[in-house]
């Protein structure tokens, strides 16, 4: 039987020893952080690491965020309750129910169809029906499901090579609407850089360097395409 005061107290600890000494300090966040099971989205092999200062592998080459940097991404989207949200990488699913508790709104695109279908299931336990998991490429679904409103936000789970998105995915965020991003590519240097964009108007966007860090590279995206990304 789970000792509940345990993982209280393992939730408690990771909050306050790992999250918030990274600078996550909206009360929000960390309220939020307290109330969303991170332990219901681990790999039941890593169950007893689901409040480590870690990395953890879910297969098929991908990881799950270490708590610190899901956190620090999650605080830096800004979710508003009337957000559209577009998330490109589901992986755990743990970063689509935070923002599924906030949004109004959820899209989250997973090229791993096991990984789609088992992150759907965490959602419907966590009873979010405001979150939809997309198997498929999460830039070519993120413009395609983008529909006339557009985003509010979009977030990558994961990094990308280039520090660039492609035109045609920054043209489907709001006026006022940002993504957020880890861009660097770990072949050239292993630090990176979490990245805001925000479009400030019709053709005008705005580009602000958050913090460094470092992050495995988004899966499903191909080196054409990575190419492909302008301003």
């Amino acid at each position: 039987m789970t000792d509940l005061t345990s993982t209280e107290q393992a939730r408690f600890n990771m909050i306050e020893q790992q999250i918030r000494p990274w600078d996550v300090l909206d009360t929000n966040v960390l309220d939020l952080l307290k109330r969303v099971k991170r332990e219901q989205f681990v790999p039941p092999a890593y169950a007893g690491l689901a409040f480590s200062d870690t990395e953890l592998p879910l297969g098929q080459g991908q990881t799950m965020l270490s708590p610190k940097l899901e956190a620090r991404l999650f605080q830096a989207c800004g979710i508003k309750a009337s957000d559209r949200v577009l998330e490109i990488g589901t992986g755990s699913a743990y970063m689509a129910a935070l923002l599924g508790f906030t949004a109004a709104q959820v899209v989250s695109v997973e090229c791993v169809a096991q990984f789609a279908n088992s992150a759907q299931t965490a959602l419907h336990t966590a009873l979010l029906d405001n979150v939809q998991v997309v198997h498929g490429n999460g830039f070519e679904q993120g413009v395609a499901l983008a529909g006339q409103r557009g985003w509010d936000v979009i977030a990558l789970s994961g990094s990308v090579a280039a520090a660039a998105i492609r035109s045609e995915l920054l043209n489907t965020l709001t006026i006022g609407g940002r993504l957020i991003g880890i861009f660097g590519d770990e072949k050239m240097s292993p630090m990176m850089q979490a990245q805001r964009i925000s479009r400030v108007s019709v053709d005008q966007w705005d580009t602000a360097i958050l913090f460094d860090c470092n992050a495995p590279a988004l899966s499903g995206l191909s080196e054409a395409q990575s190419r492909s990304f302008v301003f």
